[in-house]
């Protein structure tokens, strides 16, 4: 503003924020972001605890493919306030996919909270999706995830499908949370309680130094616990080992995760993954001994640590994360779908039909092998969450 102008009383002029987009395709740049990108996450309401800094970039050096990482950023005069992270797809379709593959219950971007629209609109504006077959896939959004926006902004080619079942509960202490459920089975929980603290099982929070120690022993009871029954192979992998370590690791160094290891007689018999965001926590995986099985409700035990450590926490909702299982169903959990959501470029009526026919034949596959075979269902949502 001139001197003449304060003389003279006019009301000063406000500098209009200046935005920028970036698109960023080193193998290196989830590295290079992790301290802003954790600082946008701590402002973004929607962040879950697979969109931290340390998960993502976990994730890609374990199971990312060189050279095919996108990072889209988003920067208001200078701050980040938009980030999301994608990979490429092989093939001469091409297109984009979130990180995570079959490991994340929650896909999603990151928005600052206090310009999340205007942010949403610059990320769907710079999306490098151009050509007739060029499509962003995003499995497991929440309805009210961050994307959200962002599919609302987007001028192309959209879709928006049913994805996994979420289930979820109020976190409250455990007396309140039996007034969920019908009195006899409530009155079941309470026998089974009592009969687990007079077992004397010991439960404690693994400090950061123990937790690679501590998973290592949650990977060995989870084979011991699923070998009759078919362990996710996957999850036997080296790979997956050092990605479950490396991300755990830091969740748990930033308040972001909890490893409870549970002994009896001085014997490690259980261990469980708790995931924590400020919006809700999430029982991720866990390892029991068979034999425990016997004895006591596994289930119940593992719960009921992760129940005191979210209400501890804060934190409002405690999430079953995806799957049926029926040891969830006897808490009568709230129920939510996923969702899955396609973008792509204006104008791709043929594209935009087949990529949305590959969609709805596999969600179709699904349910008739589910439907034919009922008794697959109990066993695929286990192992998807095992």
């Amino acid at each position: 503003m001139s001197t003449g102008a304060r003389a003279a009383g006019l009301p000063a002029q406000s500098t209009a924020p200046s935005w920028t987009t970036e698109l960023r395709r080193e193998d290196d740049a989830l590295d290079a972001l992790a301290e802003e990108w954790d600082d946008l996450a701590a402002r973004c309401r929607t962040a879950t605890f697979f969109q931290a800094a340390g998960w993502q970039r976990s994730w890609w050096r374990h199971y990312g493919r060189p050279g095919a990482l996108l990072v889209v950023l988003v920067r208001r005069d200078g701050r980040l306030v938009g980030a999301g992270a994608f990979m490429r797809r092989p093939g001469p379709f091409g297109g984009l996919t979130g990180l995570g593959a079959g490991l994340v219950d929650y896909g999603d971007i990151l928005l600052d909270d206090e310009c999340a629209d205007r942010a949403a609109a610059e990320f769907a504006a710079v999306l490098p999706l151009t050509r007739p077959w060029h499509w962003l896939e995003l499995r497991e959004v929440h309805p009210e995830a961050a994307v959200q926006r962002v599919y609302e902004h987007w001028r192309g080619s959209r879709r928006r499908y049913q994805d996994s079942l979420c289930q979820y509960l109020p976190a409250v202490p455990m007396e309140r949370l039996l007034k969920r459920v019908p009195g006899k089975t409530a009155q079941r929980s309470r026998v089974k309680l009592r009969k687990i603290a007079e077992a004397g099982v010991q439960v404690s929070s693994t400090p950061v130094a123990e937790v690679p120690a501590a998973l290592e022993g949650l990977l060995r009871l989870h084979f011991l616990q699923w070998q009759e029954r078919g362990v996710t192979p996957e999850h036997r992998t080296e790979r997956f080992a050092k990605h479950l370590t490396e991300s755990t690791t830091d969740l748990v160094a930033t308040g972001r995760a909890a490893v409870h290891r549970f002994h009896l007689n001085g014997e490690l018999v259980a261990v469980n993954l708790l995931l924590l965001c400020p919006s809700f926590g999430g029982l991720y995986l866990y390892g029991a001994h068979p034999a425990l099985r016997e004895r006591l409700d596994i289930a119940g035990l593992l719960f009921s640590a992760a129940l005191d450590e979210t209400v501890g926490a804060g934190i409002p909702v405690l999430g079953l994360l995806r799957g049926q299982e029926s040891y969830k169903q006897r808490w009568r959990p709230d129920r939510l779908h996923n969702q899955r959501l396609l973008l792509g470029p204006a104008g791709a009526a043929p594209a935009a039909a087949a990529r949305a026919g590959v969609v709805r034949g596999r969600q179709q596959g699904a349910h008739r092998l589910r439907t034919r075979f009922p008794e697959l269902k109990e066993a695929l949502s286990a192992r998807r969450r095992s």
